[in-house]
């Protein structure tokens, strides 16, 4: 087993947050896996599911899993609001010490969070790097593109800013602040708060269910707009010490 047995609010030690957005097909098979991750971490955990205004049966199959295992925990976004509203909304009702994040197509491998806990021992956040990565060769050269971009406009080097498999420490989580579209950023802005980085590689899948919500031609322009919104944000933050 794994983890440090302590705990958070309620006693619970990780947290796990998935945004939910028409994966109907997925969330069965992904609770599946992760009963068997919780199995082999120390502690109390929890599954937080968070449905994003799906318009398949996501939400009453993420309710009926909520109903047979105590450790689930839906909640249900009026609105399709995104991705970063979705990590909000979870990263709020997380009670976990650690919190723990994960796509709901299965495209991430649930078996890789209990490799990237004990690598918190000296870090804050344990980033993934998708190795090798099931995508097209556009999206991959896109992905490509777009990290050197940010690492070089930000400073803060991140090989794979768009895996959503990674662990952190609550504390770090709660003290930033999510913006549309800003959970592109999600590690840069840790950093930003003071947490220790770090990256390992990780699985990735083909997709079995479903298509991908995201393309070239829908992040293009709004992510080169966020990222002039971190960089401004990297320059306007408040450093400032104690003398007493």
């Amino acid at each position: 087993m794994t983890g440090t047995g302590e705990s958070g609010e309620g006693g619970v030690y990780l947290s796990v947050v998935v945004p939910v957005y028409d994966e109907a097909e997925s969330l069965d098979p992904l609770y599946g896996e992760l009963v068997d991750v919780l199995a082999r971490v120390e502690g109390r955990s929890e599954i937080v599911l968070v449905d994003d205004g799906s318009r398949d049966e996501s939400l009453r199959i993420a309710k009926a899993l909520e109903a047979k295992d105590a450790r689930v925990r839906v909640i249900a976004l009026d609105v399709n609001a995104g991705q970063s509203a979705a990590l909000g909304a979870g990263f709020r009702a997380a009670r976990g010490e650690v919190i723990a994040t994960l796509d709901a197509d299965l495209q991430n491998d649930p078996a890789d969070i209990v490799r990237l806990l004990p690598l918190l021992e000296g870090a804050d956040v344990v980033n993934g790097i998708r190795t090798p990565r099931f995508d097209s060769w556009s999206r991959r050269l896109a992905s490509r593109v777009a990290n050197a971009v940010r690492n070089r406009a930000t400073g803060v080097p991140v090989s794979d800013i768009g895996c959503s498999l990674r662990v952190m420490r609550a504390h770090h989580v709660r003290r930033i602040k999510l913006y549309n579209g800003l959970h592109r950023f999600l590690p840069t802005l840790l950093a930003m708060e003071g947490a220790r980085l770090r990256e390992v590689e990780v699985s990735h899948r083909p997709r079995r269910y479903g298509t991908s919500k995201y393309g070239i031609g829908n992040r293009l322009f709004v992510s080169i707009a966020d990222l002039l919104a971190v960089c401004w944000m990297q320059r306007r933050a408040l450093r400032y010490g104690r003398r007493v």
